[in-house]
């Protein structure tokens, strides 16, 4: 039905999460016409087929167009979920504005040279076409012949564009322009009505079935069973229905107030104006004011601000934000920045708690994009549009339902045949057949699947882990890989200083111990402490980066507002004033002042500060960051030569290592620092020594991984830090058990002819003064011993590594990630990639973190869970509010609780339906069915009651070594519904021929005292250990049923419509029924419950796993050269690339054409994904 003509064709969001795919459709009146007459001659059946598969109702009623001449568009996403949506094309009109619209094609509607509304409206009809797809709309860009996102700066704009295009503020008649084609900038999230949310619910596929089946019931006179199931019905879907109603109105009140904030814009030759922040527009020139709510992604462009941007990124720690440079050159300004750009942008829903003027006016920023396209609106629609799970068990439990209806076609058509053999009526025979055809499907299915979620969901919150996904807490049933953040994850928040280790004269001075209590000396080390941070002072308190304010307590300086008591010392401007406190050490300078701030960036891993001390007219820069990254800044002759193995022996130790620098600048004018590019600031540096912080494993890190591990989760670190530290750490926590080999992994760059390389070094452990275990790198010529092959080696690289290996050495990838423990020096972007390839060999991923590096991670994997003080994190599926990892095993525990519970709820109410089906079919045979009260003992005093409690089962104290099934279509579960169906229907149909030849048996039309007793035996077959709620409603059930069977009440016979017979005859059903629950009982605890007999079985017949991971294990163990060492591999144009070892060959002997083909295999879009 799809044609793949390009101008048919075409792809929204192209390389996004979101990607769609968009066909263009033209409606044809015709076909229209034919879809209406066949609505109603089926009574609305077609148009509910067109609601439940929107691609039909386009194919059915449009032909295939161009996209730019089609009125109705179907839209595809390109993931696994392959889902569709219908989108109607709508036409705007900018001849419905107030003022005159120039129609010649030449000149452009905006100023914005790189703006698509220039390119989308059709010239002299002034008319653009434009769809809605999720809250954001996307216009026909006429040029591009492709629909285009608006309701933002086109990325890309210059620096110099954004600074001269928008800088003065846009016209009025811009304005309404854009307010026309892009929409308000509101994020409106509409209440439902509980009629449109009770429809929603009504029209699911199975709640239609439902309604049927209860029809027909009722038509049958099966009165009280119907308006029990009515009632539970009608239970299910108004608490569902309410539920949607409070998470519309808590969503509804979330953003309400985003749409009432009153700003003030510069209107170009205008002035000033105030208006609502809902007709704002990208482009807009915003005033800040002091304290702010922003109603809209900004870039500042003059002055600085400090904002909290706790609601993005669940800490609430004051953000500096800096204004754009003033550049004049046409790189994008997103790429001039690279991505550092976030500290120019102020997003949505974020607090502005400080401004800072420039001098030149007030703090200005334009408004970059508005209502949904904003970073608040992404956050709001992921909610509104989750992306759905792909999880097994929903899969498998929907073609089990298509199972059991496809069995009940079958019963539908014996039905048919047998009443039609005896001459019954068409009516009843009708009747009968599509009564036996709605007896497979339990209709307290839905309601059952969900209770084990609820309980655990329950669970949960008692422990202080809340859940913003429950489906996905069935998912954590099912993990078997958790990555770990390490500061404030694995290890303490908060950092203990332990020392500075000052240099001078190319060589490292005397420790300085901060636990001596005495207080820091005066040096430069000193000065850069104490100003190269990015704190700021809120209502006289300090605020802002631990680390930063760690660092800032260990000077005993304080920090003060400028004031004109400090401008005698012929000090600049400044809102930061740093001096001596009453406890720190003699100081010849009596303050600091610090002019501008270069900040830090996980990617970057420094940060720096432009300083002035007062009484001086010349200017100071400070810079601190990652060692590593730091001395490629300072001059060689500054840097000690033992500078590496310093680093090593402290980050060995497991402590966090700062280093520090500092350069003399030679301006004179505050104009030239504003203009001071980041580049220049930053080179030519003066080493001036390390700060040493102490890092410790929290309490529960320990037991927590030891527990985690005896359960065969892996665990794996994944965290910016230091290389050496991230490892240190590892092997502390015993994340890499003692007596284990670690092998580095450095990958480098292709240079000049020189292609990719990457090279193995093995760790090794050694023991040294301090009685600490240090580590260094030597290369050794031996490799891993053979003992220690499988899964006694683990990998450990850094991020820089990790982007070579996945750029250059993609076939190499898994054979690392099915081994490697410790990712340090990890980006955000690398943490999301390193997430979604773990995902690809199949592992079910959990993250675990507490910081804002973390947000991509955590929305990334299968299960998300943050470490946070608030309620429920933005970013993660999970969030605890204790913050240590001790959440993490209670959450698998609940997971794999819940998960048994939807299997064992499942599988009992499949075998339910089925043996009912049996049952009943039986009793067709003699044109005689249950009665209302035993269908109502059966259904409702039984079934009903003992499977929604079944899930009230609490999570088992400890984590086994193995998951639970995953998939419904496993040979335990389906051995277990077959063998259990066949004993059922043996001990039925045996008990339906003996009864016959009784002497008291007699035939009564329509009812028979045919009793179910054997249904319970697959009850008493179910998972420990039990709650006292479902074991009491179970053995009530078990005793109202032998109660029943031998009571000589005629009240109950007639309530039953039973027959009575003979003691010894109710003693041998018992006895029957007894045998065939310990047949059941063997063959289930015994048989099919039997780890070691399947294990043995898959060892027997050589079934291993289909999982990528399992496959690449047991590839890797059986391959004599891994894991390598001491060996270097080239990118080249084989598979695997080439594997050269240092050990035999020379580098001189690689043949050119080797080095030539290095680097040829790089995959465009690695930045792209990072």
């Amino acid at each position: 039905m799809e044609e793949k003509s390009k101008d048919h064709r075409a792809l929204l969001n192209q390389g996004e999460e979101n990607e769609l795919e968009v066909f263009g459709y033209r409606t044809q009146n015709l076909r229209r016409a034919l879809c209406l007459i066949t609505s109603m001659l089926t009574c609305g059946f077609l148009q509910l087929v067109f609601y439940w598969k929107p691609q039909w109702r386009v194919w059915a009623n449009c032909i295939p167009c161009p996209l730019q001449e089609a009125d109705t568009v179907l839209l595809k996403t390109t993931d696994e979920f392959q889902r569709y949506m219908r989108k109607k094309v709508i036409c705007l009109y900018l001849s419905t504005l107030k003022f005159p619209m120039s129609k010649n094609p030449e000149e452009p509607l905006v100023a914005d040279r790189h703006s698509v509304i220039n390119q989308a409206v059709l010239k002299p009809e002034l008319k653009l076409r434009c769809i809605q797809v999720q809250k954001i709309r996307y216009i026909w860009d006429y040029l591009e012949k492709r629909f285009q996102k608006v309701g933002l700066l086109e990325d890309s704009n210059s620096c110099h564009d954004i600074h001269h295009t928008f800088g003065l503020g846009l016209t009025s008649e811009e304005q309404e322009v854009r307010r026309l084609v892009c929409g308000p900038n509101a994020i409106e999230v509409e209440v439902q009505p509980i009629w449109k949310l009770l429809v929603k619910q009504v029209l699911n596929p199975f709640y239609l079935f439902q309604a049927f089946t209860l029809t027909l019931w009722l038509s049958q006179g099966y009165v009280e069973y119907s308006v029990a199931i009515i009632i539970l019905s009608v239970i299910s879907i108004v608490l569902s229905v309410y539920d949607l109603r409070q998470q519309s109105v808590k969503l509804h009140n979330l953003v309400e107030d985003h749409n009432k904030v009153q700003v003030t814009v510069i209107i170009k030759g205008t002035g000033l104006q105030e208006l609502e922040s809902r007709l704002l527009v990208p482009g807009d020139t915003l005033i800040l004011p002091g304290k702010f709510s922003l109603p809209c992604d900004a870039i500042l462009i003059d002055g600085s601000c400090v904002v909290n941007e706790g609601m993005l990124t669940g800490e609430s720690i004051p953000v500096m934000k800096t204004p754009l440079p003033h550049v004049d050159n046409t790189i994008a300004w997103k790429s001039h920045s690279l991505e550092d750009y976030r500290k120019h942008v102020l997003f949505c829903g974020t607090e502005v708690i400080q401004v800072k003027p420039s001098g030149k006016g007030p703090v200005r920023a334009v408004v970059l994009q508005t209502g949904y396209n904003t970073a608040k609106g992404d956050l709001i629609r992921s909610i509104l549009y989750p992306r759905p799970l792909n999880f097994k068990l929903y899969n498998d439990a929907f073609k089990f339902i298509v199972f059991l209806a496809c069995l009940g076609v079958v019963g539908f058509f014996y039905a048919l045949g047998v009443y039609m053999y005896h001459g019954v009526s068409s009516r009843d025979t009708t009747a009968m057949a599509l009564l036996l055809f709605t007896v497979t499907v339990p209709p307290v299915l839905p309601a059952a699947l969900t209770t084990g979620i609820v309980y655990a969901q329950k669970r949960l919150k008692r422990k202080k882990i809340f859940c913003i996904s429950p489906q996905r807490i069935n998912m954590c049933g099912q993990i078997n890989l958790v990555c770990f953040d390490k500061t404030g994850t694995l290890t303490e928040d908060g950092l203990d200083l332990w020392g500075t280790v000052p240099t001078a004269d190319n060589r490292f001075q005397e420790v300085h111990s901060f636990t001596s209590g005495k207080a820091l000396p005066w040096s430069p080390l000193c000065a850069a402490m104490a100003s190269c941070h990015s704190l700021v002072l809120l209502n006289g308190t300090i605020q802002g980066d631990p680390l930063d304010l760690k660092m800032f307590e260990g000077t005993a300086w304080i920090m003060e507002d400028c004031n004109a008591d400090y401008y005698k010392f012929g000090m600049s401007d400044s809102n930061i004033i740093i001096k001596p406190g009453p406890k720190a050490s003699w100081s010849p300078v009596e303050a600091i002042a610090i002019l501008r701030q270069f900040p830090f960036s996980s990617s970057l891993q420094r940060m720096s500060v432009v300083a002035q001390m007062a009484g001086e007219d010349h200017f100071h820069v400070y810079m601190k960051g990652a060692p590593e990254m730091l001395a490629k800044f300072c001059k060689s002759e500054t840097v000690p030569k033992d500078f590496q193995q310093k680093l090593k022996n402290y980050t060995a130790q497991g402590f966090r290592v700062i280093a520090l620098a500092h350069k003399d600048l030679k301006m004179e004018e505050l104009s030239e620092i504003q203009k001071l590019a980041r580049e220049k600031a930053e080179s030519e540096m003066t080493f001036l020594g390390l700060l040493i912080m102490e890092n410790r494993l929290k309490k529960e890190t320990k037991p927590v991984l030891k527990e985690l591990s005896e359960a065969r989760i892996r665990t794996v670190m994944i965290t910016g830090d230091n290389l050496q530290t991230a490892i240190t750490v590892a092997k502390n926590s015993e994340m890499i058990p003692r007596g284990s080999q670690v092998i580095l992994v450095e990958a480098s760059e292709p240079e000049n002819f020189v292609p990719a390389s990457v090279t193995w070094q093995l760790v090794e452990n050694q023991e040294n003064g301090l009685e600490k275990s240090e580590t260094y790198l030597n290369i050794r010529n031996s490799s891993v011993p053979d003992g220690a092959r499988g899964s006694c080696y683990h990998f450990a690289m850094s991020g820089k590594s990790y982007q070579v290996i996945f750029q250059h050495f993609n076939s190499l990838l898994p054979k690392i990630l099915v081994n490697g423990t410790i990712f340090a020096r990890m980006s955000p972007g690398q943490k999301s990639s390193l997430v979604e390839e773990f995902q690809k060999l199949n592992y079910y991923v959990a993250m675990c973190g507490d910081g804002a590096n973390d947000c991509g991670a955590l929305k990334m994997a299968h299960v998300g869970i943050s470490l946070s003080e608030q309620e429920a994190s933005v970013a993660s599926h999970f969030t605890s509010k204790t913050a240590n990892i001790e959440c993490v095993p209670q959450l698998i525990k609940e997971g794999r609780a819940a998960l048994v519970s939807s299997f064992g709820v499942f599988k009992y109410l499949t075998m339910y339906g089925i043996i009912q089906f049996i049952g009943t079919s039986l009793l067709y045979w003699q044109l005689q069915l249950f009665g209302n009260y035993q269908y109502l003992m059966q259904d409702v005093a039984i079934t009903l009651m003992v499977c929604l409690t079944m899930s009230s089962t609490h999570a088992y104290p400890k984590l086994a070594p193995y998951r639970p099934a995953g998939q419904l279509f496993s040979p335990p579960l389906l051995l277990s519904v077959f063998l259990n169906t066949c004993f059922t229907c043996i001990v039925q149909i045996c008990a339906f021929l003996y009864v016959k030849q009784q002497p008291w048996y007699c035939e009564v039309y329509r009812y028979s005292w045919q009793f179910s007793a054997p249904r319970l035996s697959k009850k008493d077959v179910m998972i420990p250990p039990l709650s006292y709620i479902f074991s009491f409603l179970l053995m009530s059930a078990l005793g109202l049923t032998v109660f029943i069977l031998f009571s000589d009440f005629q009240d109950i016979y007639r309530g039953m419509e039973l027959i009575p017979t003979l003691t010894s005859w109710r003693v041998s059903i018992l006895v029957v029924v007894l045998t065939q629950f310990c047949v059941a009982f063997f063959v289930e605890d015994v048989i099919l419950q039997n780890r070691r007999l399947w294990l043995w079985i898959k060892k027997e017949f050589g079934f291993s796993s289909k999982s990528q991971y399992r496959k690449w294990q047991k590839k890797l163990a059986e391959d004599s050269t891994w894991p390598p060492t001491h060996r270097t591999d080239y990118s080249g144009d084989g598979e695997n690339g080439f594997y050269i070892n240092l050990s035999f060959e020379d580098p001189e002997q690689i043949p050119r054409a080797k080095l030539e083909l290095g680097g040829q295999t790089t995959e465009q879009h690695f930045w792209m994904r990072l």
